[in-house]
């Protein structure tokens, strides 16, 4: 086993979506210790201290504490247990996680053998405890001969193993995108703002509303949709009375008054559907905005620091308080997901 030496700047195990580790990479500023293609996870020695809120391409921040690099094949739970770090005495959460990769999936079983024996040890000994406030423990599994052990704020990281938050598809909906935007309302809003933000009646608009996924996702939660696209919407939002559906070009449109929500999930230059949705908020055509940014395959970070900076630009000319989050979803793609809202003064 090799601890991990108490220096400044630490070590942090990144998630991320396989495929975006230089992207994961990129944002944070660190240095690479461990940034292979495709492994779905990324190793740098980096900041003090790293905002996850402020990462888009991070599914799970974790501060690496230790390695086992080589596990015996006979009594593996004994050099998992003499890894776990001494500090903080008690954790609230022990969680086993892999990559979310083809190879990573094979070893779901692997690790669940490890679980209750790994919990009922550190139970014993008064480590592990239930109590969601605390430190979490993590014991990541890159492969079965090797296990990083590590520890994650509550309150600066994922609140869902291995940082993925799976949504159910329901059999109503037209499209797979709207798992989407119901991810989105999860992690971009608390369970406070979700009451008083997505109240039934309330106003929405939905540009490129076809086939209806977003639509969809909105009438579940009781608002009133105006879903603008000239192509057809199907399955119940074709004809829910909850829905009007009107064939105009989404950049083009303007509601006569102002509305709640603005989405948005057109398949559009970055750069110009984040001028459009600044525009709908700066003006007043609507109070937040959740909306998608189909990402270039290369200067992706850049692509985004852009659009993100074009937002910011248009709203502090207009001396506005706002809130803006981008994060790359689990069910997202090449894209990131948005979140604009207005901040009362």
């Amino acid at each position: 086993m090799r601890a991990m030496q108490n220096s400044t700047p630490p070590q942090w195990l990144l998630y991320c979506r396989p495929g975006f580790e230089r992207d994961c990479l990129q944002e944070t500023q660190g240095t690479a210790l461990d940034a292979e293609a495709n492994s779905g996870f990324v190793i740098i020695r980096g900041k003090a201290r790293l905002n996850y809120a402020q990462l888009t391409f991070t599914r799970q921040l974790i501060k690496l504490q230790g390695e086992v690099s080589e596990l015996p094949e006979r009594d593996r739970l004994t050099p998992l247990l003499a890894a776990v770090p001494d500090e903080p005495a008690q954790f609230g959460a022990l969680w086993l996680e892999t990559p979310d990769t083809n190879d990573g999936k094979t070893l779901s079983g692997f690790i669940k053998r490890f679980q209750p024996l790994l919990e009922a040890k550190l139970r014993a000994s008064g480590r592990l405890v239930d109590d969601a406030t605390l430190t979490r423990l993590h014991i990541f599994f890159p492969d079965k001969n090797r296990a990083l052990i590590g520890t994650s704020d509550p309150r600066n990281s994922a609140a869902a193993p291995m940082g993925i938050l799976r949504m159910k598809m329901p059999y109503e909906a037209p499209s797979r995108s709207v798992l989407k935007l119901a991810e989105a309302f999860e992690v971009f809003l608390s369970e406070e703002e979700k009451t008083q933000w997505l109240r039934p009646g309330m106003r929405a608009v939905d540009l490129g509303a076809a086939p209806g996924g977003w639509t969809w996702q909105l009438v579940s939660l009781g608002l009133q949709v105006e879903a603008i696209d000239n192509g057809p919407l199907k399955g119940v939002v074709a004809d829910h009375p909850s829905v009007r559906h009107l064939r105009q070009d989404g950049f083009r449109y303007r509601p006569k008054h102002s509305v709640d929500w603005l989405v948005c999930d057109m398949i559009e230059q970055p750069g110009r559907v984040a001028a459009l949705v600044a525009d709908w908020v700066a003006s007043g055509d609507t109070n937040r905005a959740i909306f998608n940014l189909k990402l270039p395959m290369k200067k992706r970070v850049e692509a985004l620091h852009e659009a993100l900076a074009s937002v910011r630009e248009v709203l502090d000319k207009k001396g506005m308080k706002y809130r803006l989050q981008a994060r790359q979803l689990y069910h997202d793609r090449e894209e990131v997901t948005v979140f604009l809202g207005k901040i009362k003064r």
